[in-house]
């Protein structure tokens, strides 16, 4: 079997904060293959960015990574030097951040921000002319990136300031930024949250397009299950600082197993759903039965005072007197029908010796 491109193994990411330790991410494990776009999808606070930027160990005080281990094509990152790190962030693992306005300096053109990261991994041999010639190829393979990430005029948009583009512009120029080096992983983390959803679609259809082309592999943080299913071939559901379940896409909203993913899937807005019973209107016609929009009750919990057993448990409408009294492990569910993929999720319910004692 062909060995992972990017594998974490069991990482416990945690903080020193006024209220105890609070580990962001606990024990996660998973794999993301060459060539392939995996979903890492969960509510606020459970643990989705952190784990991702454990990966470029770009977890600061009071943070620090914990125990577990992240191997790139082999290599443990831990275990790297912060010299070492810093030949492997941008060249061989990239990142696409939330909020580009954040993330872009506004002081220098975006232009200079992109063409820098080549520059720094490739900056001239030293020879008399040679970094002018590199600063010179590097504008140029800007450029064609500008306009590979379909940003119109691309040689003007390399002098042009973060707060003269818009939002979607903006964003493109962080996938040019990401792209760049020709990365082997680009880590996306919420790349079209602060966007409408017609430039959300437009930036998704460029991911899925650039992913081929380039063969690079993806790593995409999310709370939008709707852009996990557009997108991802498998998908890890966190909470909490766990994995709950684990699937190819097709089988995760084919066949979900986990009360907290059944939640997120029911909490999407679909046709003839309304928030509020009472006010259900059709267009055209007039009145008509509405249903109710679902929301999963409670909140994510305090992860300094977490409940004993299953995380999920004050939450789920299923829950088990075991589920009070002992947190469960990854049970296998069988695999997916498209990929081969093996089904795991972190409930009772599937396991048999569990089911006979409630």
């Amino acid at each position: 079997m062909e060995q992972p491109l990017l594998e974490i193994r069991n990482l416990t990411t945690r903080f020193h904060t006024r209220g105890g330790m609070l580990n962001a991410a606990d024990d996660v494990s998973l794999t993301v293959n060459k060539g392939e776009i995996v979903g890492v999808v969960g509510e606020s606070g459970c643990g989705k960015s952190v784990t991702s930027l454990s990966v470029l160990r770009l977890v600061s005080a009071p943070g620090e990574i914990a125990g577990g281990s992240i191997l790139f094509e082999g290599e443990d990152l831990l275990a790297k030097t912060r010299t070492q790190m810093l030949q492997v962030r941008g060249k061989d693992i990239s990142m696409i951040f939330q909020e580009p306005m954040t993330s872009l300096n506004p002081v220098y053109t975006v232009g200079r921000q992109v063409a820098e990261a080549l520059l720094v991994h490739n900056p001239g041999s030293g020879r008399p002319g040679s970094r002018k010639q590199a600063r010179k190829d590097a504008r140029a393979e800007a450029i064609r990136i500008f306009g590979l990430v379909g940003i119109s005029e691309p040689e003007s948009r390399f002098d042009s300031y973060p707060h003269q583009l818009s939002g979607g512009l903006r964003q493109r120029i962080m996938i040019a930024m990401a792209l760049i080096c020709k990365p082997k992983l680009i880590i996306a983390d919420e790349p079209t949250t602060a966007l409408d959803v017609t430039i959300e679609a437009q930036i998704l259809r460029l991911m899925k397009a650039l992913q081929k082309e380039t063969g690079a592999s993806i790593m995409l943080i999310s709370h939008n299950l709707g852009v996990i299913a557009e997108t991802c071939d498998r998908v890890y559901v966190m909470y909490a600082g766990k994995v709950m379940e684990e699937a190819d896409v097709f089988e995760l909203f084919g066949r979900t197993l986990h009360p907290y993913t059944m939640g997120l899937l029911a909490s999407i807005p679909r046709k003839n759903v309304c928030v509020d019973p009472d006010d259900a209107t059709a267009t055209g016609s007039g009145p008509r039965p509405g249903i109710r929009l679902h929301s999963i009750p409670g909140n994510v919990p305090d992860l300094t005072r977490l409940p004993g057993g299953c995380r999920f448990s004050p939450r789920c409408s299923e829950v088990m007197d075991i589920c009070r009294q002992k947190e469960p492990g990854l049970f296998e569910a069988g695999s997916g029908t498209g990929s081969g993929a093996v089904h795991r999720v972190r409930c009772w319910k599937y396991d048999t010796a569990a089911r006979s004692v409630s």
